[in-house]
């Protein structure tokens, strides 16, 4: 075997978690695709027998290119002649990539965790992402984000924060919550009316914002017939929706290609939902406070 084909087989042995790295700080498989593609490229530029940590090289190279990625990203989001990269995420682009697979890793990972991770800064998210996910050293990170260890460790631990919240006290009450929103949820992908009706209360409202709907104006449905019927009508995007702490309470995210899309809060009394507001408005999606719920984090501290 010539020495090409042997740092090509080497690199394959490495792909699946390089792509895991880039996903979880990109939030998109292709995005994630081109970060890997671009660090063989740069493998296969160089004179790859004297590195001694193949993996080691290889992620760093990665980061580096996610992190540039990532501050391209933000710089147009601050633009404003860039309506298209703030636009809401539609039909059309999930036609450009396979979105059974790209639901499949969101899954694996978790929407609401990429969704918490689209707010941090690009430092913090490799920061974050790398030591808390994938246990490289602060001392092999400080130098892709230009901080020292010690700067680096804040960055992850700020993140860190962001990420988890401040957790709220586990009482059956949130417990409750959270197997209605489920409910809701399983019953909207499996297009089961009846179980959305048993979850409704007969009275129950949904008021969407003007950018949830293909009017101007904003949407308001009464009746729990009415509101199951609309629940269905989305079935097709709720595999790219998962549940979250949305300011404290249990609602649901939609975040197609891991970015926040619409968000769904939901009023529950007795059991029943009473309230549904439909969130999409990039503004006010802004301002609310996103949390993971469940566990994919691990528990590593910050040494």
């Amino acid at each position: 075997m010539d020495e090409s084909a042997w740092l090509a087989d080497r690199f394959e042995e490495h792909r699946p978690r390089l792509r895991a790295v880039a996903y979880r700080m990109l939030g998109s498989l292709s995005e994630a695709e081109d970060a890997v593609q671009e660090g063989w490229l740069r493998l296969d530029r160089i004179e790859a027998g004297g590195i001694e940590n193949l993996a080691g090289w290889l992620t760093t190279v990665v980061a580096r290119v996610c992190l540039n990625m990532l501050r391209t990203r933000e710089h147009r989001r601050e633009d404003p002649l860039d309506v298209a990269g703030s636009a809401p995420i539609g039909d059309r682009d999930l036609a450009a990539v396979d979105p059974e697979q790209e639901a499949l890793l969101a899954d694996s990972v978790g929407l609401a965790l990429l969704v918490v991770l689209d707010t941090l800064t690009p430092a913090e998210r490799i920061a974050f992402v790398l030591h808390d996910m994938f246990a490289v050293p602060f001392e092999e990170i400080g130098p892709l984000v230009e901080r020292s260890p010690a700067a680096t460790r804040q960055l992850a631990s700020r993140a860190r924060r962001r990420v988890k919240g401040v957790a709220p006290a586990p009482d059956s009450d949130l417990i409750r919550r959270r197997r209605v929103v489920d409910a809701y949820l399983a019953a909207s992908r499996g297009g089961d009316f009846e179980a959305l009706v048993a979850l409704l209360d007969p009275d129950v409202v949904l008021r969407a914002d003007p950018t949830v709907g293909p009017t101007p104006l904003p949407v308001l449905l009464r009746g729990a017939h009415t509101v199951a019927t609309a629940a269905l009508a989305s079935a097709g995007r709720a595999r790219f929706t998962e549940p979250a702490l949305i300011d404290g309470a249990v609602g649901l995210v939609m975040a197609p290609l891991g970015r926040l899309s619409v968000v769904l809060a939901f009023t529950i009394t007795e059991g029943l939902i009473t309230e549904i507001d439909v969130i999409a408005d990039p503004d006010h999606l802004g301002r609310l406070e996103l949390t993971v719920l469940d566990d994919r984090l691990g528990d590593r501290s910050d040494d």
